[in-house]
């Protein structure tokens, strides 16, 4: 599209240049001088509007063309649209996202005092600040967000995915002989075992479709994501030995799966012992709220045999239909978005990460962000150690081509070239470096009352961990009771045995405090528990834990005030003194006058003024108090109407500490 001089446009309507620039600086159209340019369609604007304004004058009614463009540009401000700014924006990328030339974004930077050039990365206040100037409302959106990740038409392409499932429960229930007998049955795993390379994920395919199962320690990997903010496990398979019963780390597994809001599916492993009783564990863990549907629950129950490999096909029907119920989707053909399951530094391949694909397809060759690090993928390796070339939803595949290590729960984030990786991660770096200033603040027994305060309601959540089960139940009950309408007291985990990292991460993904009754940290636990600045109470008196607690949750209340009268002093006389006011001559009654005390003028049983005692004088002497019996001299702060038979009556506010 060709411009044209203001001046040549002047000319062909047959207007002085100096009107036609007030004219568009009128309609929100910036021009310098009448040597400046501008593009046909302002010219065509530019007439019809002095077209309507000729008509206005003649009376003459204009064919429906003119109509239609007066309308156009009738509107001096349009409709503002909502646009989403990811970090590391750049000066090209804000003209894309705005539809709009850079060379316009750049005079605006310059007209602020900034000057950039077209792939400078632009500052995100400013960047908001342009984008409001062309109208549009910005807000922030992380590159993690569905709202900059997802297109138009994203819902409509999204497909059924496999499930994700972990499976948790107690060490010697069999969960890692139903791992195994998992993989053997791997259909397309070839022969038995055929899972060569251990990544942390694997994909089972079965006759009705496939699932990825999270080969990692159970609730510390579950846990340690959680805490880092990640979801990716749609269903928990909780293993139960039908021969053993509820144990520490089963009921341990149950809160954590609650605390993320997981559904679970109880597997009764080990029925092909003679002394297995799967009717005692269904009716056992009624008490956890998991009740099986054919009692009227909700509870997927199956039971199988690891090592017989008996009910196996089953579970994983139940699996699946489990969820078929959740409408499990995802889109294959969006920007690839994933969480990273294990990340380790590899002596021959560097830094090398298990990722699972959560939307969109990875490629070899595409730039990432994962967490504070960024990189090409160089590779990509399946759970059967083959090389592959792409990897879509649900699918876990390590990743070479790290910059670094990241932590496991970070998201993993296709972008569109190198470049922004590299800009994004150098951001997030700079950026952890500056919130590292600051310490991570946590919950503690001491300041508990400035740390958790929600409302008119605060909450104290408690992980308990004791010698033996009689304990933690007689502590947990013990403390339960302390609980009141206006200081809530919750435990989120109670167990038997040494705290453990996975306690340690529980309490930081809660805000918990972590007590410990006739029991020890472990060496890595009280590492992990001061690098996360979580507060471990260690007591062999269970009523020492309770008093504490007890006190802790005081702190919480709010204090009562407590007025407490210091004296009373009568006005006998009032001294008028120039320069100073009025002096109130009195006698002290009762109690002690002090200096610098609030006090309240009383008349006729009526408060008339509250302020401060400014002076107090015996004689010509400043004194800092007068006991009764004496007389002395007061002047009231900011009050000088003061009158013989007043009663000058000083008092001070004690905080009473409120209790259960």
């Amino acid at each position: 599209m060709s411009n044209m001089r203001i001046h040549q446009l002047a000319k062909e309507l047959g207007v002085k240049s100096k009107i036609l620039v007030e004219e568009l600086k009128r309609q929100g159209i910036e021009v310098k001088t009448h040597m400046s340019s501008i593009d046909e369609e302002t010219a065509e604007l530019v007439r019809s509007i002095l077209f309507e304004q000729d008509s206005e004058k003649t009376g003459k009614k204009e064919t429906p063309v003119s109509e239609k463009k007066t309308e156009t540009v009738s509107t001096k401000e349009p409709p503002k649209k909502k646009i989403g700014l990811s970090e590391a924006i750049t000066v090209k990328e804000l003209a894309e996202v705005m539809d709009c030339g850079t060379n316009e974004i750049i005079k605006k930077l310059m007209e602020m005092g900034t000057m950039s050039t077209i792939n400078q990365i632009i500052d995100m206040d400013i960047a908001m600040v342009i984008a409001k100037k062309f109208g549009f409302e910005a807000e922030v959106v992380s590159i993690e967000s569905d709202e900059i990740i997802t297109e138009e038409g994203d819902s409509a392409e999204a497909v059924l995915r496999p499930p994700i499932v972990t499976i948790m429960g107690h060490v010697n229930h069999g969960k890692t002989s139903l791992l195994d007998a998992i993989r053997e049955s791997d259909i397309t795993g070839g022969e038995a075992g055929g899972i060569t390379q251990h990544i942390g994920a694997y994909e089972v395919e079965v006759k009705k479709g496939k699932i990825t199962f999270l080969d990692t320690p159970g609730h510390e990997a579950f846990t340690a994501m959680r805490a880092r903010g990640a979801q990716i496990t749609d269903i928990v398979v909780l293993v139960v030995a039908a021969d053993d019963g509820i144990m520490p780390q089963t009921v341990e597994a149950i809160n954590h799966a609650a605390a993320a809001k997981v559904p679970i599916i109880v597997a009764i492993n080990k029925i092909d012992k003679p002394d297995s009783n799967p009717e005692n564990i269904k009716k056992n863990l009624t008490g956890y709220n998991l009740v099986p549907e054919e009692w009227g629950g909700t509870t997927i129950f199956v039971e199988v045999s690891a090592k017989k490999r008996i009910g196996l096909e089953n579970m994983m029907e139940m699996i699946l239909l489990q969820a078929e119920i959740m409408e499990l989707k995802a889109n294959p053909n969006t920007s690839a978005k994933g969480t990273v399951v294990e990340a380790k530094l590899d002596r021959g391949r560097g830094a090398v990460a298990t990722v699972l694909v959560q939307r969109g397809t990875l490629t070899v060759g595409d730039s990432f962000v994962a967490g504070l690090h960024h990189g090409k993928i160089r590779a990509l390796i399946d759970d059967k150690g083959r090389k592959v070339e792409t990897a879509g939803p649900s699918m876990p595949v390590e990743v070479l081509g790290l910059s670094g290590v990241p932590h496991a729960g970070d998201s993993f984030v296709v972008v569109k070239n190198e470049r922004k990786a590299r800009q994004i991660g150098d951001i997030r770096l700079q950026r952890q470096r500056e919130e590292s200033l600051s310490e991570t603040s946590r919950v503690t027994l001491e300041d508990l009352h400035n740390k958790i305060q929600e409302g008119t309601i605060k909450e104290l959540k408690i992980v308990i961990k004791g010698d033996v089960q009689g304990s933690v139940q007689a502590l947990n009950e013990s403390l339960d009771k302390l609980s009141t309408s206006e200081v809530a007291l919750r435990v989120i985990h109670g167990g038997v045995g040494g705290i453990t990292e996975t306690d340690i991460l529980l309490a930081s993904a809660s805000n918990a405090i972590v007590i410990g009754f006739n029991v020890r940290p472990t060496e890595k636990a009280a590492a992990l528990a001061k690098k996360e600045k979580i507060e471990m109470k260690l007591y062999t008196v269970i009523y020492d834990a309770i008093s504490d607690i007890r006190a802790a949750m005081e702190g919480l209340l709010e204090p009562t005030l407590l007025e407490k009268i210091a004296g009373r002093a009568e006005v006998r006389e009032v001294f008028s003194i120039s320069k100073v006011g009025p002096i109130a001559g009195c006698y002290v009654t009762e109690g002690v006058i002090l200096r610098n005390s609030e006090a309240r003028l009383i008349r006729d049983s009526t408060v008339v003024h509250q302020g401060k005692i400014t002076s107090l004088r015996r004689f010509k002497e400043d004194v800092k108090e007068v006991v009764s019996g004496f007389e002395c001299g007061i002047r009231m702060e900011k009050f000088q109407d003061i009158k013989q038979g007043d009663i000058i009556e000083p008092f001070t506010y004690e905080e009473i500490s409120r209790k259960l």
